[in-house]
Order: structure tokens, then C-alpha cells, then sequence
């Protein structure tokens, strides 16, 4: 029976056969049971029981095993190997499959440990406490896992005793086994026992496996198990050891979720000893040198170190490894620096970053395969953790899909191998299970959550899988509707979800709403109400204002009907709730129904008001062990930074409150959404709406401020800002209780970006308290690596502090001006080295505001010291450092605190920033300078220049501003070569940027501040020119070439204001050459430039500004705080229109002087299409219309333009047109026009002037004689009628009336008997009323002809108004006489003696002077000659008085005008005497008509003397 069972089993195994084994079996079992046919009892061996259960195991048959194990335990059997062995192989039938079956697993240890217990005692079969070990390895694996090991302490404690009693050989294994039970013991938190195990497992490993000891030796280091005295020995002795240390030190501190401090000196100190192995190249070297660079490269990695990283890469690719494993990990690593060098640019997900990410992903697919094949487990988790780690800034929703597949191929590999990276594992298929079900794939999803959810062994994302397995399950019930009203909510939403973008607002809003119904059925609806209209009343008095307080109120009466809901509904599953609460939000807010999002938000965050208000205590310690505090150097601040790879384990309450901190933002974004809808933005107040309603006569408008609704209604804006603001504040709150570092960012950004308007319009005060919560808790979390951002809210809550107490000025504007120029002066004055200004007495700045700006200064000084370079991480952009300066020296101006000669540096270091903080804290300096404040002592503006010059800048556009405010200050200061020097430079620099092909212009984010910053200092340039002309033409055309290049520049931007400023200069810069044609043809292209960039400017969309943050928000003395309309300008050029107009008229002129109308045309059309409908376009349609004129072209559109003017101009108008029309027909009615327009009383004059020009032109044209004639009679009809103001003297009128001679008594003889009629009334006094008079009637008489029988008549009439004329004239004058004081016996003599005295001083002056007063003594003496000749020269004595007229030809003849009586013309202003007011015509016109009446009169044998 034996032999022949025996036999059966030797066949079973060695053939696998399973037949034989249950033959061999039932042969058992048959004489086991007393069936067999042979007599004896004992007719095989016990031996066969457990080898018959060995085989069976191993087939697969673990019931034949049991049933022979239990017959051999029943039977007797010899204490022998089988004994041992049965207990094995039935510890193995109890093998634990998972961790969830604790049960198993004691019994599998049980029958392990008395297999061991047998084995100890007999050295015989120590063997099998070996192949316990063996079996016992293999078989608890699945309790390997993080948080499992625990339970292997006591059974591998004895495993490991018992080897080390049993003296095994395979001290290898044993090494190995030792090692594993000292993780056991630190994964189980057991530090005491570890400690002591270690210590013993070390000395064992040291001296019987050298190999092994690096192992134990890093584990001992990293977990701080030994001294560093006991291992001091070991790592000197060893470079290994020595790097090993060094590196789990790093590893060491980042457990703990602490920052290593300077991480990267000591990584690259590891580096500096592994190059020590260089030294010997043999092979064993090498294997000892490769791992340890291996893991130096990753640690590299983790901690951003990318150059020691590619060293350790290049140093590795040098080694020339041929292992297929190392290979493929050296490839992971290039991969990871491939992608890890983009640094900062991962974050803006461009499409070439994305691109090369995808490229790396791939790269590590192919690596993946090779792995496989190569099949070393190690080397596939490597590989699988890389892509992991490339994957992860890509699961963004709408870049996940891309992943996909990679994700896939690492989920499948790692379930393949039954990998021990548990928690990858688990996140990988969470993140595949999200990927499915974004692309519909509900049942591929569902699966990956199932898989997820096994995984998850310790339980820390069981809610969150089975709540989202839960929900995927409801999305595949059809037909039936689940019956939990949460169930239903779910249902609802996801339906939501997958609605389409071209689906209406109304159906999304459907879905939406019966969600909120479903998980608040009692208020849900009444919440969102508070913003329906419909419900709103329209007030008590039916106006805007009453409907306005009346929305305020119903919303405000809503809206608290949530706060009850959480009591009516209890407490039952709050934390699904809350989840459906906030998926509702969400997707609301993308979908944009914005009413539903509030109301959803409201209720979410009744849960934080109640139960989330407060973390477990544990939590808070965790916080606190989860940063480093890098203390400040100088000033005692501190920041905490975050770790890069944080080790907090995932908790669904964390996440809970993460979720509610998500609401918190999208609650405030929704009230700011509401805001807007009422017209207002974030923090800003409510806005009266103007009254547009009819009101009845006596109604008296109420000042909305006094009114009660309008207050009201104002009250709930202000409270919808608070509440938005609250939002935001608790969730930087909650991110400061969780230590994440992001919320609180976000916050900030949030805050930041919302109340942008108000920082950039000085109003941070209103928002200083919030600011200094938000500093506060990015100084306990970290600034998530954005620094920007930090320095951002530091400059805006230290200008919040400052501004309010920035004193004000009260000086008027003369004293300011003196101060200015004293100032001005001062800093003229070049001084060597230092310079001081102290003009005045600097003002006080309030007590009460010190605090505040020494906080302000705290604030600023602890951005400074951040970025100051000594981290390099922490550095910002030269611009962002910029701001917080500016701040910063503004207030130490407000403390009256001086500035070193360091300029805000703390040592001479002259690289990195410092150069540029020195120069940008000098001009923050000259900027405070001269306000009435405390003056800074400043370096020279030549030293600023030099070190500006010398410096490397990382920002163009800083460079740029820096040279324009060098450029400023130095023009300030009439430095005409600085000024030059920087001006230069800077454009200098303009034209290297524009030819730079990296730098494109439209892709420039600094581009338009660029442009305008080169326009000013283009401007400024062209300035200093104009003041330093020195007479010099030539210079005069390089300011106006700066001007058009400043034009340009801000043409370019669509600054309107700097192109107008740079257009008034080149105006005032070419008034010298408008006059003549030849100089004006040189301002042709500059004034169409100027031309096209004001166009230009126009057009553009200028990119809103209003929000930038400038540099200065207070009163400086720099360039952003000039006017446009800085500069004197001359009349006619302060207002833009008239400019243009002026630019456009001048350009229009170079034309004309061509001749080129058609061209001139053109650019008349072109002005009249750009500017304005104003007054400014009527001289441009005066132009036009005379262009159209001279080309013979309607023109009558355009006069139409004139409608509305004065009847005078468009009377003008129409006589400018009458000499250039083409043909008579069109000068006739010009002509007709100039004179039917003229119908006012003050327009007579004019209309004269006209009427005889119109007969002149019609004689002139062979027009029939009578119609000059009647224009002449109608214009000696107007004259006459005409009613002229009285004199200013009524007694002098009637004095003058008596003394002159009437005209109607007034007889001349003519050498024949003609005597004059009776020609003009005694009332014609006004001497240009008789000019005219006499001026007509000589047209009439040359009109008429001698065959008229008027035209002797009109002759006699022509003279006796020229008689008239003097009569008035000279009586006029000697009443002017009489009125003034006696003068001396000779004026001439007293003329003639005064000058003697004058040349007497001439020569004592040029006794002590000769040199300069030789010119002025020959003056002098030629002065006093022509006196005196004027002196000695005698006129004819008179006869009468001066206002005598001659009474007959001959003394016509000889008459000569007194000089008293041409003094008295001269000094008299009326209208009775001969002066320029009175005769406007030119003096040649007439005069030619004096000697037209003349030859007349001569023809009619008369005599005329004049």
C-alpha cells in the first residue's frame, strides 16, 4: 500500500497529474478509514498524509490538503521533519488573500509559529524555520502595505530570533529579513523598539553583510534611530556613507513636510563628494557611484534643483551603464528634468508647453514597454511613478483626455505586478474613472472607482469613491426614479451637467432649480425669489428710488429664510449634503445662471456657519509641523514656506472644508456679479439714477442723500460688498486652518484683482483691514510660490496705510511757483557728490498717523528683504520690486527718515538687483524732493546717469522709464547734456528692441507703457533743444523732428494726450517757418505724421487704464505726475481742436503754395471727416469753399455750413468768394450774397464798404452804368441814415456844433459862378461817415461820366466833404489844445538841451566803461544832431489861430498842418478827428481818391488844393 501510493504521487508530481493525486487520495482516505482489504492497520506510512497535502496545495486542491492534514493530526504520527511540515502546509491553507480578513491571517501566523517553535528545538530541522521564513514572506505580502505592517511585528520578530538561534547560513536573507521587521517597527510608529532592533541589526548586517548595511544605514539616518556620534566614525571613513547621510538628512526634513534649508548648497556638496569616485574608475566603484547618483538626481528633482539634476544625468550617461534597468531609469530622469526645466512656464498651459509635455509622456510609454519586458518590478514602478508625475498638470478638464491612455497602460502594469504602491494605484484609477466619466463612459468609470475603492485599504478615500461610485450608479437607472430626495438631487444635476451649450438658459435653469427644491423643498424657493423682479413692489411713491429700496428689502427678507433650514431639516448626512450643495453651485456658475448659484452658495455655507467652523485639535498641531518658519535677518518677520511635496494624507473632512472654501470664492464672485448688475463695482457705493420721470410745476427735487429709500437701498449695497468681502476673508481663513498654502493665494488674488479700481485709485485705505488678514495668513502658509503676489498685497496695504496721511499742500499758486523756482535753482546748481535741497520749512505729518506708517514701512521693508536676492526663488520681476520702493521711500520721507548712502541695500554687492534697487530708490528720492517735505540728501543726477549706464537690466521697459525720468530730472535742472545722454540712450534702445526677433510688438504685454515712456522722453528731448537754441535754426528743426518722433511713439498706443502734447510743442517749434513758403515746404511731412498719429491715436481702441496702478498715487516731482498741458503754448494752440485745425489749415497752405488745389482738397476733406462737428471745422469749410471756387466747382453745399454764423462772416464769406470765381455769373452772386446778408444796423458800415465795391465791379465789368449808380446811392443812402452813437461829451458837442462853420453857409469861388448847394446837414460830424461820403460820390462822378449832367455835382459834393472834413477835424483839435496845460516856450529847445545832459553821462560813463559804452556815445551824439538841425529849421509864421482854416486857394496852397494840431489827431480818440479809428481804408486808397477828385475837378477847369 506504501509503494503503491507512494507511486501515485510521484506521478502527480512530477506530472502534474491530478487524477493520480485524488487516486492517491481516495487511497488515503479508503485506509484511513479501515476499508482497505489488507489486514493492517498501519499498512503506509504517516509521511504520506503530508506529502499527499503538500502536492495537493500545490495543485490547487486545498480541500484534499485540509482533509489530509486533519486525518494525519488525528492519527498518530512520529515527531519527525512532517510534523514541521504539516504545520507549514497548514498555516498555508489559511493563506490571507487580502488585509481584510484578520481572522485567516492569525491563524496562518498560529501554524507558522509552531512550525517554528518544532524546528528550534532539534537542529535537525532547523532547515524548516528557513523554509518557514521563505513561505511566511511570500505569503504576507498583501500586508507590505503602508499602515498593515504592524501586524507582521511579532510573527516576523519570532522569524528573525528564530534564524539568528538556528545560526542559518544565508545571512543574506536573514539581513534581509531584519531590515524588513525595522520598517515593520517605524511603520508602526514603534521609535523606541526600532531604536533598539536597529542597533542590533546594524552590527549583525555590518559584519556579516556589508552589502546590506548602506540600506539599514540610510534608514537609521533618515529616521533619526542613532546619534550622530555613533555613525561620526563611519562617515568619515566612507564616501557613501558621507552621501548617504547627507542625502536622507534632506529626505529627512521633507517628511515632515519642512522645507530643507539650503537645500541646494547641500545637494551640491553631495555632488562634490560622489565626484571623488572619479578618481577610481573599476567597476566595483562604479556600482557603489550609480545608485547613489540615481537617487541624487531624483532628490534633485523633488527639490527643483534642475542643474545639479543634469549633471547628475550627464555623469550618469558618462558612466557607460549597460544594465537595460538603469538604463531605462537614466531616461526617466531625463524625461522629468525635461519637463521640470520649464519651471514656471507649466502654469500658463501654452500650447508649446503642453506639446512638450505630451512629447515626454510619450517618450515614457516606449520606456514603459521596455520595462515590461525587461520584467524587474523596480524598474516598472519607477517608470510608472515618473509618468504619474508628468501626468499630473494635465488633468485639467480640458486636457485630461490626452492622458488617458498613459494613465491606462500604468493602472494596468501596476495591477499586474501587484505592486505595493497601494496609494498611486488607488489616485491613478480615481483620475482614469474621472477621465471616463467626463467623456460619458459611465461603466469604464464605475469599474476604475470599484478598483479605486479596493485599493483603499486605509480607508482615507472611502467616502469620497463610494459618494461618487453612488452617484455614477444613479446615472445609470433608466427607468427608475430613486426615491432618497438627495438621490433625486444627484440625478438632477448630472442631467444639468450634460446639458449642451446650445441649450436655452430656461431648460438649465429647470434642472437646476428643482435640484435646490429637491434638498431644501421649504426655502429653496423663497431664496431664489429675493432676486425676482416680479415679486418686488414698486414702492411707496412709484419712483426709481422707492422701487430700488423696495428690491433692497425684499431681497434682504428672503434670504433669511435659509438661516432657519439646517434646524428644520437636522443633522443627518450633512457631509453629502454639502457635496450636492456645492456640485449644484458649481454648475451653476458654469452654466451662468447666477440666481440659482447664490441661492445653491447660501445654503452650502450654512453648513461652515454651524459644524465646520473649527478643525480637530490634532489637525492644528499637524499645521503646525507642516511648515518651516525662515526668519528674517534684520527685521525678526517670518514666512512660512511650503514644502514642494506635501505628505498629508487625504481626509474627506479636509476636503469637506477645501470644498467650502471653493464656495466661499464662487459665492463672492456671485454677489460681485449682483453688484454689477446694479451698476456697481466691488466696495464701490450706489449711484443715484437720474430722474427722468415728469413731475408737476412747484415740485422741488429731494438730494437723494437726505432721502430714506435712496439710504436704504445704499445700506444693502454696501452690505452685498461686505458679505462678498466676508466670503473671500473666510476662505483665505479656512486655507490658514488646512495649511494650504493655494487658498489663501486665491484669496488674495481674488481680493486684489476685485478691488483693482480701488487700489489704482488711491482708495486701499477702505480696504486695509482686509489686507492685513489676507498678509497675516500668507505669512503663516506661504505664498504658494508666487511672490509677485505677496508683494502686490504688501504695496497695496502699505499705500493703504500711507496715503490717508500724505500731507497736502495749502500754498497758493504764486508761493508755489516761487518754491518751484527756487527749487529749480537749486538743483541747477552742479554740485559734486551729495547734493541738498532745503528750500522750505517741511510740513508736519499728522501724530495720529506715525503707527500706520511705520507699519507701512514694516510692511514694505519685510517685501524688500524677501526679494532682495538672497533667495533666489523669492525674487520678482524688477517692475513689481519697483512699486513697493516707491512706497517705501515715500514713507521713510513721511518719518523723516534719511537714506544711507547704500540706497536701501544691505551690503556693496553689485550683482543680481542691487545696482537697479540703488538707481530706482535715487530717483524715488528726486521724485519726494521739493514737495514741502523732508528732501532726501540725493546722489548727482551724472552718478545716477553713470550707474544707469553701467547696469544690466533684466527689464527693458524699467530701463526705459529709468533713462526717461533721468531725462526729466535733468531737464528739471537745465542739464541739457544729461538730458541729451538719456534721451539718446533711450532711443538708442528702442531701435535694438525693434530689431530684436525675439522681442515681437504685439506680443509685448509692456508694449504700450513702452511707447508712451519713449514718446515722453522723445518729448522731453525736443524741449531742452528749444531751450538751448542759442539762435540756431537748425536746432530749431531737430526739437521739431523730437516732436514728431514723440508723436509717433504715442500714436502708436492711442495716448491722445501725449500726441497732442508733443503737436502744441512742434507748433510753438515751427511758428518761425509758417510765415514763408520756402520754410514751410520743409514742415510738409512732419505736420502729415503729426497728422496721422493724432488719427491714429483716435482709432485705436485704447486699452483701459483707468485701473493700472501707477507708480505714484501722491503728489511727486516726476514725469507721470506732469500735465499734458505742461509748457507755455502760444494763443490759439491750448485747445486740441484748434490745433488740429491750425495743423491741418497749415498742411493745406504748403498746397496752396503749389498751386496743387486738388491735393489741398483732399486733405481739407480728410480734416473734415476727423474732427469734430464744431465751430473749429468752419475754417476748414472756409478753405474748402475757396478751393472749390478757384476750381470752378458747386461750393454751395459748403457755404451752407455758414448758415448759422454771424450775417458779417457768412457776408464775408461770400466777399472772399466773388474775386476768385470762375466766371461773372458767380461773381455776381457773391457779390449780391455779401450784400443781401448784411441786414443788421451794426453791419451798415460793412455794407458800404460792399455796395461800393459791388458798383466799382459792375462799372468795371461793362455792367449798364445806372446799376453801379443805384449801389452808389443806395450806399450814400445808408451812409446818410445811418445813427451813430453819441459823443462821450455833450457840452464839447455843442462847443464843436457852434464853432463849426455850416456847410449850407459855405461858398468857395471857383474861378467861375458855381457855387455849392446846400450838400450836407449840420449833423455830419463823423469824420468816417464823411471819408465814405466822399469816396462814393468820386466813384459816382467817375461813373457818370462828364456827359452826366450830375457829375459836376457829385465833384462839388466829393470836395465839400473833404472841406468838411478838416473843418470838423481842426475844430476838434483846437478844443483838444485849449484843454491841455501850458508847455514850455520851445518844446524843440527843451528836446534839444535834454539830450545834452544824456551825452555828458555818456562820457562819464564811458571814462569808466569804454569799452561797452562807445556805442551808446555815438548814438547820442547823432540824436542830439538831428535835434538840433530840426531845432535850427523855421517854419512860415502864422497867421490865427492853429484851428484856423485857410479861407482862399493860395493859402490852401501853402498851408502846412500845425504840429500842435497833428499831436492833438494823435491824442484824440473821438470820432470828430482825422485818426486811424476813423479812416479804416489803407491811407493810399485814400489818397488815390483825393487825387482821382482832384484831376476830376482839374477837368472841370476847377481849382482844388487840398
Amino acid at each position: 500500500m506504501d509503494l503503491v501510493i507512494r507511486q501515485q504521487l510521484s506521478v502527480a508530481q512530477n506530472h502534474q497529474d491530478i487524477h493520480a493525486l485524488k487516486n492517491t487520495y481516495e487511497l488515503i482516505k479508503s485506509a484511513n478509514q479501515g476499508k482497505s482489504a489488507l489486514d493492517s492497520s498501519e499498512s503506509f506510512s504517516s509521511d504520506l498524509y503530508v506529502l499527499c497535502a503538500e502536492h495537493a496545495l500545490q495543485l490547487g486542491h486545498p480541500e484534499i490538503s485540509s482533509d489530509c492534514l486533519q486525518m494525519y493530526f488525528k492519527g498518530r504520527h512520529p515527531v519527525n521533519q512532517f510534523m514541521g511540515r504539516a504545520y507549514l502546509c497548514q498555516g498555508q491553507l489559511y493563506t490571507p488573500l487580502s488585509t481584510d480578513n484578520l481572522e485567516e491571517f492569525e491563524k496562518f501566523v498560529m501554524y507558522f509559529m509552531k512550525a517554528l517553535d518544532f524546528g528550534i528545538h532539534d537542529p535537525r530541522y532547523y532547515f524548516l524555520i528557513y523554509n518557514a521564513s521563505v513561505l511566511y514572506w511570500q505569503i504576507v505580502r498583501p500586508y507590505l502595505k503602508p499602515g498593515f505592517r504592524y501586524l507582521l511585528i511579532p510573527s516576523l520578530s519570532q522569524i528573525v530570533t528564530a534564524l539568528t538561534q538556528a545560526e542559518e547560513q544565508d545571512k543574506q536573507w536573514q539581513a534581509e529579513l531584519m531590515i524588513e521587521l525595522l520598517e515593520c517597527f517605524l511603520d508602526a510608529s514603534k521609535l523606541k523598539e526600532a531604536v533598539d532592533f536597529s542597533s542590533t541589526a546594524a552590527a549583525f548586517i555590518k559584519n556579516n553583510v556589508p552589502d546590506k548595511y548602506q540600506h539599514i544605514f540610510s534608514l537609521m539616518v533618515h529616521h533619526k534611530l542613532m546619534d550622530t556620534s555613533q555613525i561620526e566614525e563611519d562617515i568619515q571613513s566612507s564616501i557613501s556613507l558621507s552621501v548617504i547621510y547627507k542625502i536622507q538628512t534632506i529626505k529627512s526634513q521633507m517628511d515632515t513636510n519642512e522645507f530643507p534649508r539650503e537645500a541646494t548648497t547641500s545637494l551640491n556638496a553631495v555632488f562634490e563628494l560622489l565626484k571623488q569616485y572619479d578618481e577610481d574608475s573599476s567597476i566595483s566603484v562604479l556600482d557603489e557611484k550609480i545608485p547613489l547618483l540615481l537617487e541624487l538626481a531624483h532628490l534633485s528633482l523633488k527639490l527643483n534643483c534642475v542643474q545639479l539634476a543634469f549633471d547628475c544625468i550627464r555623469d550618469l550617461k558618462r558612466a557607460g551603464i549597460k544594465e537595460p534597468g538603469k538604463l531605462i531609469e537614466i531616461e526617466c530622469l531625463e524625461c522629468e528634468y525635461e519637463v521640470q526645466k520649464l519651471d514656471t512656464k507649466i502654469a500658463t498651459y501654452t500650447k508649446g508647453v503642453v506639446e512638450t509635455q505630451l512629447k515626454m509622456i510619450r517618450r515614457l510609454e516606449q520606456a514603459l514597454q521596455r520595462a515590461v519586458r525587461l520584467g524587474d518590478p523596480n524598474v516598472i514602478q519607477v517608470v510608472c511613478a515618473t509618468q504619474w508625475n508628468l501626468c499630473l498638470p494635465l488633468l485639467q478638464h480640458n486636457l485630461h483626455q490626452h492622458v488617458r491612455k498613459p494613465l491606462i497602460s500604468v493602472a494596468d502594469v501596476l495591477e499586474k505586478i501587484d505592486s505595493l504602491l497601494i496609494l498611486l494605484r488607488c489616485q491613478v484609477h480615481m483620475e482614469i474613472a474621472r477621465i471616463e466619466e467626463d467623456e460619458d463612459r459611465i461603466e469604464a468609470a464605475m469599474e476604475h472607482f470599484q478598483k479605486a475603492i479596493s485599493l483603499d485599504n486605509n480607508g482615507q478615500y472611502q467616502e469620497h469613491l463610494k459618494m461618487a461610485f453612488h452617484r455614477l450608479h444613479l446615472c445609470t437607472m433608466l427607468y427608475k426614479s430613486p426615491e432618497r430626495l438627495e438621490d433625486q438631487a444627484i440625478m438632477m444635476i448630472e442631467q444639468a451637467k450634460k446639458g449642451k451649450q446650445k441649450d436655452s438658459v430656461r431648460k438649465k435653469r429647470s434642472l437646476l432649480v428643482n435640484a435646490g427644491l429637491a434638498l431644501a423643498p421649504d426655502a429653496f424657493q423663497i431664496v431664489l425669489d429675493c432676486e425676482n423682479e416680479a415679486k418686488v413692489s414698486s414702492g411707496k411713491s412709484r419712483s426709481q428710488i422707492s422701487y430700488l429700496c423696495a428690491k433692497a428689502q425684499h431681497h434682504t427678507k428672503s434670504v433669511e429664510k435659509a438661516d432657519g433650514h439646517l434646524k428644520r431639516l437636522g443633522h443627518g448626512n450633512d457631509k453629502e449634503r454639502i457635496r450636492l450643495w456645492a456640485s449644484l453651485a458649481k454648475v451653476a456658475r458654469k452654466q451662468g445662471v447666477w440666481d440659482v448659484c447664490r441661492a445653491a452658495c447660501r445654503f452650502c455655507l450654512l453648513y461652515d456657519d454651524t459644524q465646520m467652523r473649527k478643525l480637530p485639535k490634532s489637525k492644528k498641531l499637524q499645521k503646525k509641523k507642516a511648515s518651516t518658519i525662515v526668519m528674517d535677518d534684520n527685521r525678526g518677520g517670518s514666512l512660512q514656506m511650503e514644502s514642494s511635496l506635501p505628505n498629508k494624507s487625504f481626509s474627506f473632512e479636509r476636503d469637506l472644508l477645501r470644498t467650502l472654501a471653493e464656495i466661499r470664492f464662487i459665492n463672492a464672485e456671485a454677489t460681485i456679479h449682483l453688484l454689477r448688475l446694479e451698476g456697481v463695482q466691488l466696495n464701490d457705493h450706489a449711484v443715484p439714477p437720474e430722474d427722468t420721470s415728469q413731475h408737476p410745476s412747484g415740485y422741488i427735487s429731494k438730494l437723494p442723500e437726505h432721502d430714506p429709500e435712496w439710504i436704504a437701498y445704499s445700506i444693502w449695497v454696501d452690505q452685498l460688498s461686505q458679505y462678498a468681502m466676508e466670503n473671500f476673508l473666510r476662505a483665505a481663513e479656512m486655507g490658514e486652518e488646512l495649511n494650504e498654502a493655494w487658498i489663501v493665494h486665491n484669496a488674495v488674488v481674488y481680493v486684489l484683482n476685485h478691488n483693482k479700481h480701488l487700489i489704482a485709485s488711491g482708495r486701499q485705505r477702505e480696504i486695509v483691514e482686509s489686507l492685513q488678514s489676507l498678509l497675516s495668513a500668507i505669512k503663516n502658509t506661504g505664498h504658494s510660490g508666487n511672490t509677485v503676489v505677496l508683494v502686490m498685497l504688501c504695496n497695496a496695504l502699505a499705500r493703504g496705510l500711507i496715503l490717508c496721511w500724505i500731507p497736502k499742500s495749502d500754498l497758493k499758486t504764486d508761493e508755489k511757483k516761487k518754491i518751484d523756482a527756487a527749487t529749480d535753482k537749486s538743483k541747477r546748481a552742479s554740485i559734486r557728490g551729495l547734493e541738498k535741497t532745503n528750500i522750505v520749512q517741511p510740513l508736519s505729518v499728522d501724530p495720529n498717523g506715525l503707527p500706520d506708517i511705520k507699519a507701512a514701512l514694516e510692511v514694505c521693508e519685510f517685501a524688500l528683504n524677501l526679494t532682495n536676492g538672497n533667495i533666489p526663488n523669492e525674487l520678482v520681476p524688477i517692475a513689481v520690486r519697483q512699486q513697493i520702493i516707491a512706497t517705501w521711500v515715500k514713507a521713510k520721507q513721511l518719518l523723516q527718515q534719511q537714506i544711507g548712502h547704500k540706497l536701501g541695500t544691505d551690503d556693496e554687492n553689485d550683482e543680481g538687483q542691487n545696482p537697479i534697487t540703488k538707481i530706482l530708490v535715487a530717483l524715488e528720492m528726486y521724485s519726494c524732493n521739493g514737495l514741502s517735505l523732508m528732501d532726501f540728501i540725493v546722489p548727482s543726477l551724472s552718478q545716477l546717469v553713470k550707474m544707469t549706464l553701467e547696469c544690466n537690466w533684466s527689464d527693458p521697459l524699467v530701463e526705459l522709464q529709468t533713462l526717461t525720468r533721468l531725462t526729466h530730472f535733468a531737464y528739471v535742472s537745465d542739464d541739457h547734456e544729461i538730458v541729451m545722454t538719456c534721451s539718446q540712450r533711450t532711443l538708442q534702445l528702442d531701435d535694438a528692441m525693434f530689431y530684436d526677433t525675439d522681442v515681437k510688438k504685439h506680443e509685448m504685454h509692456d508694449y504700450t507703457a513702452r511707447q508712451e515712456t519713449l514718446s515722453i522722453a522723445a518729448c522731453i528731448q525736443g524741449r531742452s533743444i528749444m531751450e538751448n537754441l542759442a539762435g540756431k535754426k537748425h536746432l530749431r528743426l531737430a526739437a521739431s523732428k523730437a516732436f514728431v518722433q514723440s508723436a509717433r511713439y504715442a500714436g502708436e498706443t492711442g495716448n491722445c494726450a501725449l500726441v497732442m502734447l508733443a503737436a502744441r510743442h512742434f507748433w510753438n517749434a515751427c511758428l518761425p517757418f509758417i510765415g514763408s513758403p520756402l520754410d514751410r515746404e520743409q514742415l510738409k511731412e512732419p505736420t502729415e505724421t503729426i497728422l496721422k498719429n493724432i488719427i491714429k491715436a483716435e482709432s485705436k481702441i485704447k486699452q483701459e487704464t483707468e485701473n493700472m496702478l501707477q507708480l505714484h498715487q501722491w503728489p511727486a516731482k516726476d514725469f507721470q505726475s506732469s500735465g499734458s498741458s505742461e509748457g507755455h503754448f502760444l494763443p490759439g494752440t491750448e485747445e486740441d481742436l484748434t490745433l488740429r485745425t491750425s495743423l491741418y489749415g497749415l498742411l493745406f497752405h504748403m498746397y496752396a503754395d503749389k498751386s496743387d488745389w486738388e491735393t489741398g482738397l483732399k486733405v481739407l476733406d480728410e480734416a473734415i471727416q476727423v474732427l469734430p462737428r464744431t465751430k473749429h471745422r468752419l475754417l476748414i469749410f472756409k478753405h474748402m469753399v475757396i478751393v472749390k471756387a478757384r476750381l470752378g466747382r458747386n461750393f454751395m453745399m459748403d457755404i451752407q455750413k455758414f448758415k448759422d454764423e454771424s450775417e458779417d462772416y457768412l457776408s464775408h464769406m461770400w466777399h472772399r468768394l466773388a474775386p476768385i470765381s470762375k466766371d461773372i455769373v458767380g461773381q455776381l452772386t457773391c457779390y449780391q450774397n455779401a450784400i443781401e446778408a448784411l441786414q443788421k444796423q451794426e453791419s451798415e458800415w460793412q455794407k458800404v464798404d460792399y455796395l461800393m465795391e459791388f458798383a466799382e465791379w459792375l462799372y468795371c465789368n461793362q455792367f449798364p452804368l445806372n446799376d453801379a449808380i443805384k449801389h452808389l446811392d443806395w450806399a450814400v443812402e445808408t451812409l446818410l441814415h445811418m445813427k451813430l452813437a453819441p459823443g462821450p461829451l455833450e457840452e464839447e458837442e455843442k462847443t464843436i456844433k457852434q464853432e463849426i462853420t455850416s456847410p449850407a453857409k459855405l461858398k468857395v469861388d471857383f474861378g467861375i459862378n458855381v457855387m455849392i448847394p446846400q450838400i450836407v446837414n449840420e449833423d455830419l460830424r463823423n469824420i468816417r461817415q464823411l471819408e465814405a461820403l466822399f469816396r462814393a460820390h468820386t466813384l459816382m462822378a467817375v461813373i457818370s461820366g462828364h456827359s452826366s449832367p450830375y457829375h459836376q455835382q457829385h465833384c462839388l459834393m466829393a470836395y465839400a466833404y473833404i472841406i468838411h472834413i478838416w473843418q470838423v477835424s481842426l475844430s476838434t483839435a483846437g478844443t483838444v489844445i485849449k484843454a491841455l496845460p501850458k508847455s514850455s516856450p520851445s518844446t524843440a529847445s527843451q528836446n534839444a538841451q535834454s539830450v545834452t545832459p544824456k551825452k555828458d553821462k555818456g562820457k562819464n560813463d564811458a571814462k569808466q566803461n569804454p569799452q561797452t559804452t562807445t556805442p551808446k556815445k555815438d548814438k547820442a551824439q547823432k540824436d542830439a544832431k538831428q535835434v538840433q538841425s530840426s531845432v535850427v529849421k523855421e517854419k512860415p509864421k502864422r497867421k490865427g489861430p492853429v484851428e484856423a482854416l485857410p479861407a482862399s486857394v493860395e493859402e490852401w496852397a501853402s498851408y502846412d498842418c500845425p504840429d500842435e494840431v497833428r499831436d492833438a489827431f494823435k491824442q484824440e480818440a473821438s470820432c470828430y478827428v482825422i485818426n486811424r479809428d476813423n479812416i479804416l481804408v489803407p491811407i493810399q486808397i485814400s489818397i488815390s481818391f483825393i487825387f482821382l477828385a482832384d484831376f476830376i475837378l482839374h477837368q472841370r477847369r476847377c481849382v482844388c488844393k487840398t
